[in-house]
């Protein structure tokens, strides 16, 4: 029998492979032997007939791909490296990937080739929530365990489907619940997991803000401040009290779509919470004030001294597996390594610890903007930019202009592919090993429990192949992901809260680490004079507005047995289309004054483009809203690139649309 942990979800469950099936694993902490149905699956993911197992190249997108040799394709892109300026290079990396794969291709991209143009698809789920961690904190750092629901009196979810998105850990808020734990959901949708709430709140679209400053002035309102705690360890009190002063509430509320009524029913149930966790997803983050919303939420933490004691915080859920794990390495362009920026000292430090003198001094640019940038090259790994960027009929526009585009991956049957020139297949999970950090700051491993296919290779060795064609190799000379691992946690010491230097990588499998939890213990902040920041935010409505010939807000999700684009969970073998995986949930109001029904097949149009799906009444949207799912590959022709001016995050939850019936 093997231990190792499930490669879908930000949870990341424990699991046991014997023979040919996949248990939950009843020792590990996380899931105590529980698994999802995409978990449980998961072993098909090895076996799908979408594998891509060999490398093919083609010179033009519009020829056929052939066959070619690995020292064929690494050479191509060597050689078109050296001939491109620093700046025209583009590495485009993934929540997929294993925390060794992620430090080789950092280390690669801003240590040697000289490039901060590395980032990652978290670019377009959790940037919002790491600017404000930064902001409010001084560094990236989630507060709460998942565990800590165990503690608390009050669960506030605001934009996140737990029982959808994060299966195992929605089944521990359930058994919370029983022991006593209220639960609030917040969110446009009665959704699945509103189904167990004490109270839904069915908030307008794009009013997150405007609600959590409601919330923060009853608290000042109602001296429920913390004075202590405020005055001991936070910033900025008195301006956002006077600020508070003139804020419009009854403006405020109406925006919110919320009666007197329910949200009072919230205000007592909050006041009456002595411990309280607020944990949020997509729905706060992908917004163009996706920071603004996730500060909003914050400042209640801040001024009620609710964080750094058990059962209390502000807690942002992860949706991949090693997106956390990616942010830890500086996996994100405005990231150095480590947790480090691009000021002097730091990049003095990692000069140093690489022994190189090609760091660049300032910023990359993100995923969100490498398309815009005019690269000539574009190394794209473990993720599907033209599924997954909005405004999809620009970026098919913009990606064909790239001379040289790189998909690295495990399957053949992402939309991108139709617009590489070189295809490298690399390990998927379960032919590699590695650790990766799940959404609480757990570190785990996971274990190679088959051979790697033939021609397949584990990302980090595909990185480091290139980066010992470029000419790297003294850098670039590993032998396995454990000297991978072990360098990193010597970089670790940079900066030492990233206390990752406690732990044995031959270890970690069988006992997860949880790294940062003095902080919690010694409620320490990183900014300058150690105390957090409260950030004044109002709602600026800068999001696209329903009108006349666009009546409707569009809302995007995820549903809990799909993953993605379905490269590997959307296969004839998996059994797990509980669920469509496609439709269009509307308001029977709407639906009757369109004269659609059910399964009617109807067409979605926005500026941008238009989708066909089929029609799902329900009651459980808000009016002149529509929700369609994330596991619609052509969701994104629908979509605004408005981004957010600090996390550069997309804005998915408010394009305007139209519906005709087909």
């Amino acid at each position: 029998m093997v231990k190792s942990v499930c490669g879908y979800c930000g949870v990341g469950c424990g699991i046991e492979f014997e023979e040919d099936k996949l248990l939950g694993d009843l020792a590990y902490p996380v899931n105590e032997g529980k698994l999802c149905s995409k978990g449980i699956s998961e072993l098909i993911s090895i076996q799908t007939p979408s594998r891509l197992l060999r490398p093919h190249q083609r010179k033009n997108i519009n020829d056929e791909y052939k066959v070619v040799s690995w020292d064929e394709t690494i050479s191509t892109i060597a050689e078109k490296i050296k001939s491109t300026s620093k700046e025209k290079i583009g590495i485009y990396l993934s929540g997929q990937l294993l925390t060794e794969d992620y430090y080789i291709a950092n280390k690669l991209g801003k240590g040697f080739i000289g490039t901060n143009n590395v980032d990652t698809n978290s670019r377009t789920c959790m940037s919002s929530a790491v600017s404000a961690h930064k902001k409010a904190f001084g560094i990236d750092y989630v507060p709460v365990r998942m565990e800590d629901v165990h503690h608390a009196d009050l669960l506030i979810l605001a934009g996140a489907n737990t029982a959808e998105a994060h299966v195992v850990f929605h089944n521990r808020i359930k058994r919370a619940k029983k022991a006593g734990l209220k639960i609030v959901v917040i969110d446009p949708r009665f959704t699945d997991t509103a189904k167990i709430a004490d109270l839904h709140l069915p908030l307008k679209p794009n009013s997150d803000i405007d609600f959590f400053n409601l919330v923060s002035k009853r608290i000042i309102d109602e001296n429920l401040v913390d004075e202590e705690f405020v005055l001991s360890h936070v910033n900025n009190y008195e301006l956002l009290k006077n600020k508070f002063k003139r804020i419009p509430t009854t403006k405020m509320l109406k925006r919110t779509g919320l009666t007197k009524e329910q949200f009072e029913q919230f205000w007592t149930l909050y006041k009456n919470s002595p411990n309280i966790i607020s944990a949020w997803t997509m729905g706060l983050n992908q917004s163009s004030q996706g920071v603004d919303k996730n500060l909003a939420l914050i400042n209640t933490h801040l001024l009620s001294g609710k964080i750094f004691t058990k059962g209390n915080g502000p807690f942002s859920l992860t949706g991949q597996p090693n997106a956390m794990g990616g942010r830890e390495v500086g996996g994100l362009s405005t990231m150095l390594a480590v947790h480090l920026g691009f000021d002097k000292e730091a990049i003095k430090k990692v000069s140093q610890f690489w022994n190189t003198k090609n760091i660049d001094t300032k910023p990359g640019l993100t995923a969100t903007q490498m398309m815009e940038a005019k690269l000539d090259v574009l190394i794209i790994c473990h993720t599907d930019p033209i599924y997954h960027l909005p405004n999809r009929n620009k970026m098919e526009k913009l990606i064909k202009e790239i001379p040289l585009v790189v998909e690295i991956n495990a399957y053949e049957n992402s939309e991108t592919a139709q617009f590489a020139h070189i295809r490298l297949p690399a390990a998927p999970w379960g032919e590699k090993e590695g650790t990766q950090t799940n959404l609480d700051r757990t570190i785990t491993k996971q274990e190679k429990l088959t051979r790697t296919s033939i021609d397949c290779k584990p990302d980090w060795e595909i990185f480091q192949l290139i980066a010992q064609q470029l000419g790297f190799k003294n850098a670039f000379n590993f032998k396995n992901p454990q000297e991978i691992f072990e360098e990193y946690q010597e970089m670790t010491k940079l900066n030492p809260h990233l206390n990752m230097y406690d732990i044995s990588y031959k270890d970690v499998g069988n006992k997860p680490f949880i790294w940062g939890e003095d902080i919690r213990k010694n409620k320490k902040f990183f900014t300058k004079d150690k105390k957090a920041n409260l950030h004044f935010v109002e709602n600026k409505l800068l999001s696209e507005k329903a009108n006349l010939k666009y009546p409707f807000i569009l809302l995007t999700g995820r549903t809990r047995d799909q993953w993605h684009s379905g490269t590997k969970t959307n296969l004839p073998k998996t059994l797990l289309k509980f669920k469509d995986l496609d439709f269009c949930e509307i308001h029977p109001k709407n639906a009757k004054a369109l004269n659609i029904k059910d399964d009617d097949v109807i067409k979605i149009s926005s500026i941008r483009g238009e989708i066909i799906s089929k029609v799902l009444i329900s009651d459980k949207i808000r009016i002149d809203t529509i929700f369609v799912p994330v596991s619609n590959r052509e969701i994104n022709y629908l979509t605004n690139d408005l981004y957010d001016k600090e996390s550069l995050q997309p804005d998915y939850n408010h394009s305007a649309v139209k519906i005709e019936k087909v």
